[in-house]
């Protein structure tokens, strides 16, 4: 199955299950109040539901889907086992049922809103949700059994492409996925094709264009288009080590897009608006701290307060990234002169115990303090609070390994894996960017959460600075 299709009948399922949660909200009301059924020796006055119980749709309609979706439910096979169901709808039911008791606790409704009705809601619901799930069995199984739900495939392509599609498919454990006939387009004539279409009444052609000629499957396609038939056409003919295949359009014109970073999705819009908010809270809760080093540092030498260098932004876009100035002024000019003791391996410049670092300057790098005007870096849209941490733009024009720049292919951040890794400890280039990598490849909100959370204990010792 097409994964747009198993998208649709995901959101069709969730549907069905949401008034189904509903329904069992109501119809323990209704048992309450017609069968007088004690729970906990509850002998409160069971009042309309419309009035005192409607509310709890709210939190039951889209609580019930959530936790589905949570623990896997939407995600079995076509005729998943009846233990695998019943297991994963007891735990979405529990937890539901437990949420809506605390939530009561917490609203402090009222004796009219009596516990007994959310506790019968667990088994009315556990009851319903299963009885749903057997009649869209035994409907599937009907379904398959006429043939309705059964889809015939031809394979179109090389033998060895449509051997490996087979494989796919019998992997894949969907039974209503029935392979017809293979044809080789590279030795066999297109009035074969149709002469296939005709004889197995395909509802779906699978071309693999990897060793098939072009023409041959332009010609396939305008054939199946003719025909009525969907093509399906196996876009791998790329090989890519890392980048996912989607299928978009530009100005009409049908586009395949090759991409390695995180897509653009609601995920992505959260991250810039916690970068936004986050940002904005943190330059107002700091700021006392930030005026104190800034007098600090304008007491302590002469020279600028901050420290402001182009550093390459995302996709190696340059940007003036700012710092709390932690060094002489005329750092930048007497670096040649420390080239030698660089510690790093790679094109990344960092010595301990820098000479040109003031005394102030190195207790302000120990807790990271001298970062805190990269929150304005983040306010304006340049920097992410987490991301690979950005490099100074002459460092990038060094990189000896092209694929060190898909480092790039994100916003830099405030902290990332390297900064909760040892920082300065990390000696080795190589390392650095297979961390950045690393968060880049298995990118979540969850996984920024982890690295602000991990980030604060590691600020505060000053764990790996130099």
């Amino acid at each position: 199955m097409l994964a747009r299709e198993r998208e649709f009948q995901r959101k069709v399922q969730q549907l069905i299950d949401a008034a189904v949660f509903g329904a069992a909200l109501w119809a323990a009301h209704w048992i309450r109040l017609h069968w007088r059924i004690e729970v906990f020796g509850g002998k409160a006055e069971i009042l309309p539901f419309m009035e005192y119980y409607s509310w709890l749709w709210l939190f039951v309609v889209p609580g019930g889907p959530f936790l589905l979706h949570v623990y896997g439910f939407y995600n079995r096979p076509v005729l998943a086992s009846r233990r695998q169901t019943v297991w994963i709808a007891a735990k979405s039911v529990f937890v539901l049922t437990a949420s809506l008791s605390f939530l009561l606790w917490v609203a402090r409704v009222g004796p009219q809103v009596g516990r007994s009705v959310v506790i019968l809601f667990g088994p009315v619901s556990f009851v319903m949700l299963l009885l749903k799930e057997e009649a869209v069995r035994r409907w599937r199984k009907a379904g398959a059994t006429a043939g309705q739900l059964k889809k015939s495939l031809l394979l179109v392509g090389a033998p060895a492409e449509t051997a490996r599609m087979r494989e796919h498919l019998r992997g894949g454990g969907e039974d209503h996925l029935e392979v017809a006939a293979e044809l080789n387009l590279n030795e066999e004539p297109m009035e074969r094709l149709v002469e296939l279409l005709h004889r197995h009444s395909a509802n779906a052609v699978i071309l693999s264009g990897e060793r098939t000629l072009f023409g041959k499957m332009e010609e396939a396609i305008a054939v199946c288009e003719r025909e009525g038939v969907e093509v399906w056409l196996v876009a791998d003919f790329f090989k890519t080590r890392v980048s996912q295949t989607y299928v978009d359009s530009l100005y009409g014109r049908p586009m395949l897009v090759f991409r390695s970073a995180p897509d653009t999705s609601w995920p992505v819009v959260i991250k810039r608006g916690i970068d936004f908010v986050g940002s904005a809270a943190l330059l107002v809760l700091l700021g006392p701290v930030m005026l104190a080093t800034a007098v600090a540092i304008k007491l302590a030498s002469p020279g600028p307060i901050l420290f402001r260098q182009r550093r390459a932004g995302i996709n190696g876009r340059p940007f003036t990234m700012l710092k709390f100035r932690s060094m002489v002024t005329d750092a930048e000019q007497r670096r040649h002169e420390l080239e030698v003791f660089n510690e790093m391996k790679g094109p990344v410049f960092k010595v301990s115990n820098d000479p040109r670092v003031t005394p102030i300057g190195r207790f302000l790098r120990r807790y990271s303090i001298d970062e805190l005007p990269q929150l304005i870096n983040v306010l304006r849209g340049e920097m992410s609070l987490v991301g690979p941490r950005p490099l100074p733009v002459d460092e990038v024009s060094r990189f000896d390994n092209p694929a060190h720049r898909r480092r790039l292919s994100v916003k830099p951040g405030l902290t990332c894996l390297w900064q909760i890794s040892g920082r300065n400890e990390v000696r080795d280039f190589d390392r650095w960017v297979q961390l950045d990598l690393e968060y880049i490849d298995n990118w979540s909100l969850w996984l920024d959460f982890k690295i602000l959370v991990r980030t604060v204990p590691v600020v505060l010792s000053g764990q790996g600075a130099k």
